[in-house]
């Protein structure tokens, strides 16, 4: 029998670069080829729009001979990673190709692609087109006429010309390909990126930058250079690096600012910058990962880049929260006007945290926010709190008053009108319980969407509208006709981890049997052909019948009874009070 081969179409190279959903990512992964090559500056040149001017990508990297060019860089999906290890031969840098089709990504761009290489005194170029690939069926076939001349020894690196741009595509960006690149070598000090003639910098980040030096005793002479992204997402390495003898210190640092309650989290994630403090040089630590923990040197730096970085984002986002905060001025003053006037002090600071925590989120989910804080101070009864602690023992004050600052006096006040509904709530439902004409699809109604009363197991699980569907497009399928009349009731339910609960109700007279043992299990084993995730079954009804089984159950089967279930509710309402209060 004739020996069969694989064939590589020769449209691969196409499809490969169309990996890419722009002009700026395909030229980023030719950047990554470059830090592979152990490059210390790649130098990228872009054309003016519409212009019949070539992108140009040139690096100082190791280069390639004509050997090396075709035993590795033309070999198709190789992954350097098996052949060379995990890092680079020179500067043992984590190498960024995996697939090894990134030699592709000029032709996302444009229709031909020049490669010139130079290495150990020699330089070896060709030309690939989308033109001559359309003309082989196989990419083997494909004759590259590769041009080998002599170079200086010391001549080494990689040259990309990308030329015939595609018309169809926006031109290449410079603004786009600084921050898609900045965030990830921004802060390498031995791989320098040079976009038309300008090296990238902190500066170029979109945003908003600053600059500032200072002599600080002892200290000496410190640079601060910083940008606030204006971007709506977060940086991918934000904070300040600390750069001491041109080295940096460990990893980029908020320097305090986290730890600090008055400061928006999300505004950490916005800033990107550097400072530099020769003066620290004695107080760095052996390894160089961080600064001497009681450095009063690093102190006075920490307090001034602080100082600084406040100054700045109050200056970039001060004016948004404080009009954010003029609309809810506007809807909430009427409520905070019939407040006693120590409830309308504290509900204006407490607004002012939510807005100054949420100051880019959208105004409808501030608003809410908001809503809830004043519904809390208006409903909470802090008489209750006070009578508490004018009763309490020595020991029960203190207790009180770690829980106040733990939890904050809105937070108490609402964990007691919490309790005061669910106490309510298991009222009304032991009442339904005891009454002989309570059907299933009352307690159904009556429990849906207050799981929390089987225990905080079950109080993560919520409705899903397609699992809910599918419940009904299965009852009304198998119980029609004469069969109507015994429809069940059940509630299959999702948690935030994907899994699945499946309820079946009885009404609170019903002694549960083996028969609605079965019947439940037969449900699950019904649904399971319809979803991928484990499915919990818990049977709820009035009473337990001799022959209900309680041995050799099928995993993750549960039986509870609706006396035993509003007792324990009960006994965790009063316990969580007695626990907090």
């Amino acid at each position: 029998m004739e020996k069969l081969y694989f064939q590589v179409d020769s449209r691969l190279a196409t499809l490969l670069s169309q990996e890419y959903s722009s002009t700026e990512k395909a030229l980023k992964e030719l950047v990554d080829n470059a830090w592979d090559a152990d490059a210390e500056q790649v130098s990228i040149t872009l054309p003016e729009p519409m212009s019949d001017e070539p992108i140009i990508i040139m690096d100082d990297g190791t280069g390639m001979t004509a050997q090396e060019l075709s035993s590795q860089y033309l070999k198709i999906a190789s992954d350097r990673r098996v052949r060379r290890g995990e890092r680079t031969a020179g500067k043992h840098r984590l190498i960024k190709g995996r697939k090894g089709v990134g030699k592709f990504a000029g032709l996302m761009a444009a229709s031909v692609m020049t490669l010139a290489t130079r290495a150990r005194g020699s330089e070896v170029s060709f030309t690939l087109s989308l033109t001559e690939l359309e003309q082989v069926a196989d990419i083997e076939h494909l004759r590259l006429s590769p041009k080998v001349d002599a170079c200086l020894p010391e001549q080494h690196g990689t040259t990309i010309t990308l030329s015939n741009l595609h018309q169809g595509l926006v031109y290449p960006d410079a603004n786009r390909l600084r921050q898609l690149l900045i965030q990830e070598y921004g802060r390498q000090k031995d791989f320098t990126i040079v976009i038309d003639g300008k090296p990238l910098a902190i500066d170029d980040l979109e945003g908003t930058y600053t600059e500032d030096a200072i002599c600080l005793p002892d200290t000496g002479d410190v640079a601060l250079r910083f940008s606030i992204s204006s971007g709506k997402t977060g940086l991918r390495e934000p904070g300040i690096t600390l750069m001491v003898d041109g080295k940096a210190v460990g990893k980029p640092s908020f320097f305090g600012l986290d730890q600090c309650d008055d400061f928006p989290p999300k505004l950490l994630r916005k800033m990107y910058g550097e400072i530099e403090a020769d003066g620290l040089s004695e107080h760095v630590t052996a390894g160089w990962d961080s600064v001497v923990e009681n450095s009063e040197r690093f102190q006075r730096v920490a307090e001034y880049v602080q100082d600084k970085l406040r100054a700045a984002f109050t200056e970039t986002h001060g004016a948004e929260i404080r009009m954010a905060h003029a609309r809810l001025q506007k809807a909430v003053h009427e409520r905070l006007a019939a407040m006693p006037g120590f409830k309308r002090d504290y509900a204006d600071r407490a607004i002012k945290k939510v807005l100054e925590k949420y100051y880019d989120e959208p105004s409808s989910k501030v608003e809410s926010i908001v809503f809830v804080v004043l519904e809390a101070l208006e409903r909470s009864d802090y008489r209750t709190v006070v009578e508490h602690l004018a009763d309490a023992q020595r020991r029960d004050v203190a207790i009180l008053a770690d829980s106040l600052n733990d939890f904050g006096l809105a937070d108490m006040a609402f964990l007691v009108e919490q309790a005061s509904a669910r106490s309510t709530f298991l009222d009304h439902l032991e009442r339904l319980a005891n009454t002989a004409d309570t059907l299933e699809a009352t307690m159904h109604k009556a429990i849906e969407h207050n799981l929390w009363i089987f225990g905080s197991e079950y109080s993560l699980f919520s409705s899903n509208q397609t699992l809910q569907r599918q419940v009904e497009d299965y009852l009304d399928r198998t119980y029609r006709g004469e069969f109507a009349n015994k429809r069940p009731d059940l509630l299959l339910n999702e948690n935030l981890n994907g899994e699945y609960l499946l309820i079946e109700f009885k009404r609170p007279l019903h002694a549960l049997n083996f028969a609605d043992y079965q019947q439940a299990t037969g449900y699950r084993h019904d649904f399971l052909k319809h979803v991928s995730k484990p499915i919990k079954v818990l049977v709820i009804g009035g009473k337990r019948s001799g022959d209900y089984p309680v041995q050799n159950l099928e995993p993750n089967v549960s039986t509870m009874l609706f006396a035993d279930i509003i007792s324990t509710a009960r006994r965790q309402i009063q316990w969580q009070l007695r626990t907090k209060f």
